[in-house]
């Protein structure tokens, strides 16, 4: 998808009513998980370049994996982690963490994956929602 053709919704949608199906799965968390292509740049952000957008639960084992879905292994390395609290929709949380703390901190972004953990205190589309939102980095 596109963040111009965003289908963020339609992913969740055709995924919600099919989570229990996936068995192994370590706790009740959901992931949001962002895999971009080497090309696409948030310093230089356009609105229109694609990515994989994946709706997904972490699992202990890829023994039961139901039709029409996917195994993806997370690759390993340094994560910055952020609390955030508020709409998923509100995107100023990003515009921080990609204007104002990437480029004061000692780290670059890694070409690796880009997630959110919505665990219990998530909350579609509510002002007091909680999430963990992992950004893949590497020292300067």
């Amino acid at each position: 998808m596109t963040y111009a053709n965003n289908q963020t919704m339609a992913l969740w949608k055709a995924f919600m009513p099919r989570r229990n199906e996936i068995k192994n799965r370590v706790n009740e968390d959901l992931i949001s998980m962002q895999v971009y292509p080497e090309s696409f740049s948030f310093s230089n952000f356009d609105i229109n370049a694609p990515f994989e957008k994946w709706a997904a639960a972490e699992v202990s084992s890829f023994d039961s994996i139901p039709d029409e879905m996917e195994c993806f292994t997370l690759g390993a390395g340094l994560y910055a982690v952020f609390e955030y609290k508020g709409l998923n929709t509100n995107t100023s949380i990003f515009q921080y963490i990609f204007g104002t703390w990437l480029p004061a901190s000692d780290y670059v972004l890694d070409q690796r994956q880009h997630f959110e953990i919505l665990g219990s205190k998530y909350k579609n589309n509510d002002p007091e929602s909680e999430e963990e939102i992992w950004i893949p980095i590497k020292l300067k």
